[in-house]
C-alpha cells in the first residue's frame, strides 16, 4: 500500500460537495459528514486513500457507513464512533483483522464515514464504493448484486448497543434485519458489513469514486470563485444533462419503515415556463416526470442542485420555495446489467410500469 493519497482539510469542503451530488439527495448530511472527519484531522489522525489497483488481493476490505432516514441525522447527532464499534465487533466475532475500509455508497455523509472511521483505526480507505450513488438498501450495492454474502455484519448505535445480523437467507434479509434494529435505534446507526477480499472488491466495486467526489466539488466551487456557471461545471464534468429549472411548489415527507420517503413538485421557469416536474424519494431521488411523463429513473442519477450556487440540495433539507436545477447524471455500467436492473431498477422500487431506459452520457468534457 505504497501510492496513498491523503485526504487533507483543504479537501474535504470539496468532497462533502461532490459526495452530495453523486448522492442523488440521500446517504446523510455530507456538511456533519465533513465537520466529523475535519475533527480527527484536527486531532492528528489522517485519512488516506488507496487506489483500487493497488489493494492487495488477499487484503480484507470492509464495506461500512450509516443506515437510517436522513432526515434523522441533522436532528440526532451522531456519537461518532458508531461504525468504528461495528467494525470493531466483526472483527471480534469473525477473530479477524481487518485492512482496509470502503464505502458502501459513494453518496453525501456515507463518502465521509469510511474516512472517519479510518482515521480513528489508522486505516486506508478504498478508492471506490458499492453503488457509485446512494440507495435506500443495502442489497442495492454491487459487491452483494454480483454475489458477495454481507452477513455477518454488525450494527452500533450512539448509545453503545451492538446487534450483530446472521442472516442464512439473502442479501435482503440482512436489509430486512437491518432496517428493523435501526428503527429500533432510532432511525439511525452505523453498519459494518462480513468483509471481502481485494481481489472481489477490484472486480466488482464502482471504481475511483472517492477521487471522483473531490475533483467534482472541486470543479463547482472553483466555477463559483471564477463567477462561471456551477451547474455547467457539473454537467461537464459528469456528462450530465440539464433536465429543468424551477421552484419547488409542493413537497410531501415522512418517516416509513426507517426511510425518508415522498415527492416534491416543481414548477418550470426560464426555459422551462411551461413545464411541471416531479420527483419522488425513497431516501433518494428516484424517478423524475416532466408534465407526466418518465423522463428519468434509477439507477441513473436525479440531481437537485440550487439553481444560484450549483450546491447540491440533499433530501432532508428540501423547502417550499427553493429555486433549484434537475439534473440526470449516467450511473456506472455495473448497475446497467440485467442482473443489477433486478436490484436497483425501477421494479425494486414498486415501479413495475416503468422500464429503465439508460440515459446517453453527453460527451462534453470539463476543462477546469
Amino acid at each position: 500500500m505504497d501510492k496513498l493519497r491523503e485526504i487533507l482539510d483543504s479537501d474535504l469542503d470539496a468532497v462533502a460537495i461532490g459526495a452530495a451530488i453523486l448522492g442523488t439527495g440521500g446517504g446523510g448530511n455530507p456538511y456533519i459528514g465533513m465537520l466529523r472527519c475535519r475533527q480527527e484531522l484536527r486531532k492528528g489522525r489522517k485519512i488516506n486513500i488507496i487506489p483500487i489497483d493497488e489493494l492487495p488481493d488477499d487484503a480484507l476490505v470492509v464495506s461500512l457507513g450509516g443506515i437510517g432516514a436522513p432526515v434523522v441525522g441533522i436532528e440526532k447527532i451522531e456519537q461518532g464512533e458508531e461504525c468504528l464499534r461495528a467494525m470493531r465487533a466483526l472483527e471480534a466475532d469473525l477473530d479477524c483483522k481487518i485492512d482496509a475500509l470502503i464505502s458502501s455508497e459513494i453518496g453525501g455523509s456515507n463518502a465521509m464515514e469510511p474516512m472517519l472511521t479510518a482515521a480513528q483505526a489508522g486505516l486506508p480507505v478504498v478508492d471506490g464504493d458499492g453503488m457509485g450513488r446512494a440507495f435506500p438498501e443495502m442489497q442495492m450495492c454491487t459487491w452483494s448484486i454480483y454475489g458477495h454474502v454481507s452477513a455477518p455484519s454488525a450494527m452500533a448505535d450512539e448509545k453503545g448497543n451492538i446487534v450483530i445480523i446472521k442472516s442464512i437467507r439473502n442479501e435482503v434479509w440482512v436489509e430486512t434485519l437491518a432496517r428493523a434494529n435501526v428503527v429500533a435505534m432510532g432511525a439511525a446507526a452505523g453498519i459494518a458489513m462480513a468483509p471481502m477480499r481485494g481481489s472481489y472488491v477490484k472486480k466488482f466495486a464502482v471504481q475511483s469514486t472517492v477521487t471522483q467526489a473531490l475533483s467534482l466539488g472541486t470543479a463547482v466551487l472553483d466555477a463559483q470563485r471564477k463567477n462561471n456557471d456551477p451547474i455547467a461545471a457539473v454537467l461537464a464534468h459528469e456528462g450530465g444533462q440539464l433536465l429543468m429549472t424551477g421552484k419547488i411548489v409542493d413537497l410531501e415527507r415522512h418517516l416509513k419503515g426507517g426511510f425518508a420517503v415522498g415527492h416534491i413538485n416543481v414548477a418550470g421557469f426560464g426555459d422551462f415556463e411551461d413545464d411541471a416536474g416531479r420527483i419522488d424519494i425513497q431516501n433518494e431521488f428516484l424517478v423524475f416526470r416532466r408534465n407526466g411523463k418518465v423522463e428519468v429513473c434509477v439507477p441513473d442519477l436525479i440531481v437537485v442542485l440550487d439553481v444560484d450556487t450549483g450546491l447540491p440540495i440533499t433530501t432532508e433539507v428540501l423547502r417550499y420555495g427553493q429555486r433549484i436545477a434537475v439534473l440526470a447524471l449516467p450511473c456506472d455500467d455495473l448497475l446497467r446489467t440485467p442482473e443489477a436492473l433486478a436490484v436497483v431498477g425501477p421494479a425494486a422500487f414498486g415501479y413495475l410500469d416503468i422500464t429503465f431506459t439508460p440515459m446517453p452520457k453527453n460527451e462534453t468534457e470539463y476543462d477546469g
